[in-house]
């Protein structure tokens, strides 16, 4: 038979309240009964109720988490911020993967709010005035992260434009002239929601003009980015940089490079964007720019969990990001 609080309460000749206190670490309970109790939930197996626990708590202790994919290394690791940081606080992560399609994200909205999650972090494809009416008929909190909907939704994220600025202005302190820049998600640009790319893109233009470099980039919007660069050639004497929007990018871009026997960063530079962990592993350690992934992972939680349980969500100003020098610029 299923163990319950009520027979932990009587073998240890405590109320069920104080048992409840104990396992759920709350105050006006002795440790010395604190740790008699949970010794004897431990010796029993006790397994918590959470169907039980919701309908007297009114909550799920569940967040709902909605991204694109796990092919992007920097995904994997933000989960496991949220993971982590969402099981500190009491509560369970409940994860949905749109691939980046809008009518797959909304049945990834609608299957976590009829699980009665408490509250979703969402990270969006979709935009405009119509989701935004969708959204707001659910009487749950909804955070946003990456992609920025409206000033009427919790956002997290960082200034993507400026990072991307400051990227080209390190690029250009560097001696290049020439300049390529691959985005594959800029071919949803009007199609959907791609807030950081476009705000990339934008802060590449905006740091060529501030450096006053009028040579014409090339951009690559294709998923077949290593295709468009076997038309392009390298010489040492004009010095190229390929700019990537993720490092994901960058790193098949220096895979190329180097079975075309192209060498990094005497013919061509590259930066990527995100710091993703792996690079520690990759010669010539590839200069990018910091991402601060999981700190938005816990943020996100933090704040979501606050609203839940205070009814406010934790102010979170635009986060920290930084350039890293590495070896390929």
């Amino acid at each position: 038979m299923k163990v319950t609080i009520k027979d932990i309460a009587t073998i240890c000749g405590v109320s069920a309240g104080t048992v409840d206190r104990a396992l759920n670490n709350r105050t006006g309970i002795s440790e010395k009964t604190k740790k008699k109790i949970l010794e004897v939930a431990k010796e029993m197996n006790y397994q918590p109720d959470y169907t039980a626990r919701s309908l007297v708590m009114g909550k799920t202790m569940t967040i709902g988490v909605i991204l694109f994919d796990l092919h992007n290394r920097s995904f994997a690791q933000l989960l496991n911020a949220i993971e982590l940081k969402a099981r500190q606080l009491g509560y369970f992560v409940n994860i949905t993967l749109s691939d980046k399609k809008p009518e797959s994200e909304i049945d990834c909205i609608n299957y976590l709010v009829n699980g009665k999650v408490d509250g979703i972090i969402l990270f969006t494809v979709n935009k405009g005035e119509q989701f935004e009416s969708y959204l707001s008929k659910f009487d749950i909190p909804i955070i946003t992260i990456f992609n920025y909907i409206s000033e009427k939704w919790e956002y997290i994220g960082i200034r993507e434009r400026q990072a991307m600025k400051d990227a080209i202005d390190y690029i250009v302190s560097q001696g290049y002239q020439k300049f390529i820049y691959i985005s594959p998600p800029l071919a949803y640009l009007g199609k959907s929601n791609i807030y950081t790319q476009e705000e990339r893109l934008n802060g590449f233009y905006e740091g060529l003009k501030r450096n006053r470099i009028h040579s014409k980039p090339v951009i690559i919007k294709s998923s077949e980015y290593i295709k468009e660069l076997e038309n392009l050639t390298f010489s040492k004497n004009e010095k190229a940089a390929i700019v990537c929007s993720t490092d994901l990018y960058a790193l098949k871009v220096m895979h190329y490079l180097k079975k075309q026997g192209v060498s990094i960063p005497e013919q061509v530079g590259v930066m990527g964007f995100d710091d993703i962990d792996i690079l520690e592993y990759v010669t010539p350690r590839l200069t990018t720019v910091k991402y601060p992934i999981e700190e938005i992972g816990r943020r996100a939680i933090e704040s979501i969990v606050n609203k839940i349980d205070h009814g406010d969500f934790v102010p979170t100003p635009l986060l920290d990001y930084e350039i890293i020098k590495g070896e390929s610029i």
